[in-house]
């Protein structure tokens, strides 16, 4: 253990820049606070919305907010510099790849430098041990579990939770107007074109479980994504299914709502991690990327041909496959 004196602190940079990209890591960064003994200080992207996630979480002591280099891409390490120097972290665990965040945390003079240890990166990190060359292409969430294992970190829950407070699920209810009874979630939002399903099949769908015995239904997504929602309801009829809006809700609320819900259906995004991690039971659209089985309540839903290609994504899935899929696991 690192000690619990404040002269001690550990920081934890995890720099993937999405959402579900930080819910991957939540149980990892639980378990690195947990074994050393102190909160830990996370370094993120500001879109990971890392402060709403973690919120009142003992494992963090605070959250530091990185933006993206000048060319909105990536981080080269520089931008990180400012998050390091003054706040004289002793220990800090880079959970990526990148050589230029480990040559930043050197450059920081932080003493005891953790990471993966690929490649370039291994010059600037002084405390092994390190991931083989052989894994580097596995998936981050494999990685950071990967690590913890060499690293004798214990991991109780391999899969990320987020814990909800009875008074935040009151609260969500009584916010959409439904204070009692089932409803379903509909992850309308998607982080890319090949990822949307698209306002017809959605308002298909909810006509299917309207006279299947699930009336209401929740749209869940950013506020980009208002147009899209308007366009889903207008398909619907009058009044059944009836359709209530969570735009642009913070991920405390947004968690609320999943863990209410009977099921969500949804595009692969970050709302379909979040519901999962909630311990909803979560039927995910595949077709770009495939799932690679993080979570236990996410039921995949891939194309017919089994292939996930980013020009074709999950315009391939039709509603009877996904009504299929809701029958053989929802009774």
């Amino acid at each position: 253990m690192v000690g619990t004196s404040e002269q001690q602190r550990v920081a934890v940079v995890q720099p993937l820049p999405g959402i579900g990209d930080m819910i991957w890591h939540i149980q990892h960064i639980r378990a690195l606070a947990r074994h050393l003994g102190v909160p830990v200080t996370l370094i993120a992207k500001s879109s990971t919305l890392s402060e709403q996630l973690f919120a009142g979480d003992p494992a963090v002591r605070a959250v530091v907010r990185v933006s993206r280099d000048a060319r909105g891409a990536r981080y080269t390490g520089w931008e990180l510099l400012p998050a390091l120097i003054g706040r004289r972290f002793r220990r800090v665990y880079l959970l990526h790849h990148s050589r230029g965040l480990a040559f930043a945390i050197a450059m920081a003079g932080v003493r005891e430098r953790f990471g993966y240890g690929f490649g370039g990166q291994r010059p600037f990190l002084n405390r092994g041990p390190f991931l083989p060359a052989s894994v580097k292409t596995w998936h981050p969430f494999e990685l950071a579990t990967m690590y913890l294992q060499i690293l004798g970190v214990p991991l109780p829950d391999p899969e990320p939770r987020l814990d909800v407070p009875a008074e935040a699920r009151v609260a969500a209810r009584a916010r959409l107007g439904v204070a009692d009874g089932p409803f379903v979630v509909l992850g309308i939002g998607s982080s890319q074109p090949s990822k949307q399903w698209g306002a017809a099949k959605f308002a298909a769908l909810a006509r299917i479980l309207s006279s299947r015995g699930w009336p209401n239904v929740v749209l869940l997504a950013g506020p980009g994504e208002a147009g899209l929602a308007a366009e889903i309801r207008a398909a619907l009829a009058p009044d059944r299914p009836r359709a209530m809006d969570a735009l642009g809700w913070d991920l405390p609320d947004a968690a609320a709502v999943c863990a209410e819900a009977a099921f969500y259906v949804g595009n692969d995004t970050a709302a379909l991690n979040l519901a999962a991690a909630v311990g909803t039971r979560s039927f995910g659209l595949f077709g770009s990327v495939a799932p690679f089985g993080h979570a236990g309540a996410i039921v995949p839903i891939v194309p017919p041909d089994g292939v996930f290609d980013w020009t074709l994504g999950v315009a391939r899935i039709d509603v009877a496959q996904v009504v299929g899929a809701i029958g053989a696991a929802v009774r």
